[in-house]
C-alpha cells in the first residue's frame, strides 16, 4: 500500500508543484487544473493530461469545448446531484463520453442534516465522514476514472472545489503525492474562485469558510493534513469496492514513466 504519512506540520517542499503551469485557461470554467506534474514519494510525478479536475463543464463557451477537446479530454465525469443539472451554454461535443456519478449521496438524511447546515459543507471537514459513510460513492469514481478510454479524464462538480477536492485528494493520495502538495492543490481552488465571485457580486465563500475554521482552531489547510494523517485511502476505498487491478489501472493512467 501506499504510505502518505507526512505528519501535521511536517516540513515538505511544496514549491517544487509548478502550480501556474497546471492552471488551464477554458472559456466559461474559472476553476480548471490539471493533476499532472505533481511529484510523488518514490521520485516520480504525476502525469500531465490524464486527469483534469474542473467546475461545472456546462458553463463552457464553444471554445471552451473546443480547448477541453484539444487537450486531449475524451471523458467527463460529473460529479453532481440530478437536480444541479442543466442545459449546457454551447453544444458538447458529440464524441466526449459524459458519465453522472452524484458523489454527495443526498438520499441520506441522517447524514446530511448534519453537514449541509453552514459552511462545514463547503470545507474538508466533511470528507472524512463522508467516506466513512459512502465509501462506494468515491470508490466507483475512482475505479470510472482507473477504467475510462483513453484520453484524458475531467473530474468536476459545480464549483470545482469541494466535491472534486475530495476525489482529487483520494487520487492523488492514492499514487503518492505528499500530503502537503494535496492540501496546497486544494487551497488552489479557493484563490481560482476569487475572481469568479467578485464578477457575480456574491461573498467569497473562501473567506466565510476559513472564518468558520478559524472559529474552531483550525483552517481548510490543515483540515486536508489531518484528513488524510489519519485515513488509510487504499483501504478505505477497497472497503468501497474498488479492486486492486482498478487501483493499478489508476497508476498506470496518472503517474508518467520513472526517468531513467
Amino acid at each position: 500500500m501506499w504510505s502518505n504519512g507526512i505528519r501535521v506540520g511536517e516540513s515538505t517542499d511544496i514549491l517544487r508543484v509548478p502550480h501556474a503551469e497546471r492552471h488551464l485557461s477554458w472559456d466559461g470554467c474559472a476553476n480548471v487544473r490539471d493533476l499532472g506534474g505533481m511529484p510523488t514519494q518514490d521520485g516520480r510525478e504525476t502525469r500531465r493530461r490524464a486527469v483534469i479536475r474542473a467546475d461545472g463543464l456546462d458553463r463552457l463557451s464553444s471554445p471552451g469545448w473546443s480547448a477541453l477537446v484539444a487537450y486531449g479530454v475524451r471523458t467527463v465525469i460529473d460529479l453532481r446531484n440530478e437536480e444541479e443539472l442543466g442545459s449546457d451554454v454551447a453544444p458538447r461535443p458529440i464524441d466526449l463520453r459524459t458519465i453522472h456519478l452524484p458523489l454527495d449521496g443526498v438520499e441520506d438524511r441522517e447524514f446530511w442534516e448534519v453537514w449541509e447546515q453552514g459552511p462545514q459543507y463547503g470545507s474538508p471537514l466533511y470528507y472524512a465522514p463522508h467516506l466513512a459513510r459512502f465509501p462506494h460513492l468515491s470508490a466507483r469514481v475512482i475505479a470510472a476514472i482507473a477504467q475510462a478510454r483513453a484520453g484524458a479524464v475531467v473530474v468536476h462538480c459545480g464549483e470545482g472545489r469541494d466535491r472534486t477536492g475530495q476525489i482529487s485528494m483520494l487520487l492523488l493520495a492514492l499514487v503518492g503525492v505528499a500530503n502537503a502538495d494535496i492540501a496546497e492543490d486544494y487551497m488552489l481552488s479557493h484563490e481560482r474562485l476569487r475572481a469568479r465571485y467578485r464578477a457575480r457580486g456574491e461573498v467569497d465563500q473562501a473567506a466565510a469558510i476559513e472564518t468558520y475554521l478559524g472559529e474552531r482552531g483550525t483552517c481548510a489547510r490543515d483540515v486536508v493534513l489531518a484528513t488524510l494523517a489519519g485515513l488509510d485511502v487504499e483501504a478505505a476505498l477497497l472497503s468501497g469496492g474498488l479492486e486492486q487491478r482498478q487501483i493499478q489501472a489508476l497508476r498506470s493512467r496518472l503517474l508518467a514513466p520513472r526517468r531513467h
